[in-house]
């Protein structure tokens, strides 16, 4: 018998998540310059790292002989000061895609459910698969999460209930009002995730925080991997009550999170004049792409976030072209939309050349 007849059959099952396809292996298959390719797939910060970032990163790979401090006292401790809450309200993942292996680490069995909208990331789906649970997929009319819905879906099996807001990959949000009915409903047995990877794009950001100071079974995801520009890093936190932070902080491995990654990420936090300069980049990029898939009279969703989903016909066939044209997106079968396509917003020229390229491609080009 082969080795995979002894595995899990639930992790051979599985389809392993596909990242965007990065620049080096794009210029390799090609025959492509690096230095002309343009990557719009991952969401990633145009502008790169904040030089403040850059610049702790660089001293403190003096040290990088030493093991890193296993509870980041300095950055849990700053993020804590940043939200008004305690040190013990803040744990750190490699990336935030770790805090989402660490509740499912703590509350998923065989028996649980996992609840998430039809059109959320998907990396929900492969962990509740990964842990055994079952997977409930609630309908999201007009891409928008159906919070009612989800409510309604809530059994007593139900463990968690994940809410991106704004979503990836479509780029919606859902206010306030939403997610206070849905959180007077939410009870006991259930922990509501906020996965706010987008939240710092945001101008009026519903208040999920007063959640956690009201003692809420809530998790808040967030990450130094957009808005901060450092993807590279896999920094991520979790913000919850004492009681669900001390749970996670047990299924975390130690020095999850090393010592170059923690000072960049200390210095990203306190850089405001980075974290304004990429939202107004960001802010003129959509309003960019927006206009102009208005104008062609393409069918697109409107976003919150720093990407823009839109419908293109064949996505999968324009991810192609494109790609042999030097510019990268990220083709959306794998969440069940094979016409829709998204794309990040890059620096104007970024934008401005994709546009090209994409109006050349619709218009019968190569």
């Amino acid at each position: 018998m082969a080795l995979v007849d002894f595995a899990n059959r639930y992790v051979c099952d599985l389809v392993a998540y596909e990242p965007g396809k990065p620049i080096d292996e794009t210029a390799r298959e090609l025959g492509l310059q690096a230095e002309d390719i343009i990557k719009l797939a991952s969401n990633e910060n145009p502008l790169g790292p904040s030089p403040k970032a850059a610049a702790a990163m660089r001293e403190a790979l003096h040290n990088a002989h030493i093991y890193p401090d296993g509870g980041a006292f300095r950055l849990r401790g700053a993020i804590a000061e940043k939200f008004q809450l305690g040190r013990e309200n803040v744990v750190l993942g490699n990336g935030s895609n770790e805090i989402i292996e660490l509740l499912c680490h703590s509350f998923l069995n065989g028996n649980a459910e996992l609840i998430a909208a039809e059109h959320a990331f998907v990396v929900y789906k492969l962990m509740a698969t990964l842990f055994g649970a079952r997977y409930v997929k609630v309908a999201d009319p007009g891409f928008i999460h159906d919070l009612e819905a989800m409510a309604a879906a809530v059994g007593p099996e139900t463990r968690l209930v994940f809410i991106a807001n704004p979503n990836n990959p479509t780029g919606t949000m859902v206010d306030q009002a939403a997610l206070d009915r849905f959180m007077d409903r939410l009870p006991d047995h259930v922990v509501a995730v906020f996965d706010e990877a987008y939240h710092e794009f945001l101008d009026d950001a519903p208040d999920t925080l007063k959640y956690v100071r009201e003692g809420r079974n809530v998790c808040i995801l967030r990450t130094f991997s957009k808005i901060h520009g450092l993807a590279a890093l896999r920094v991520g936190y979790g913000l919850g009550p004492k009681s669900l932070i001390d749970i996670l902080q047990k299924a975390r491995q130690p020095f999850n999170v090393n010592s170059i990654a923690q000072a960049g990420a200390l210095a990203a936090l306190g850089d405001e004049e980075h974290i304004t300069m990429t939202k107004t980049v960001n802010a003129e990029g959509l309003d960019y792409f927006q206009k102009a898939f208005r104008d062609r009279g393409m069918e697109y969703v409107p976003s919150f976030a720093n990407f823009v989903l839109v419908k293109v016909g064949d996505g999968d066939d324009l991810f192609r072209k494109m790609l042999k044209r030097g510019i990268i997106l990220r083709a959306m079968s794998s969440y069940k939309l094979p016409e829709w396509v998204r794309i990040s917003v890059g620096t104007m020229p970024q934008n401005i050349r994709c546009m090209e390229v994409l109006d050349d491609i619709l218009q019968g080009g190569g």
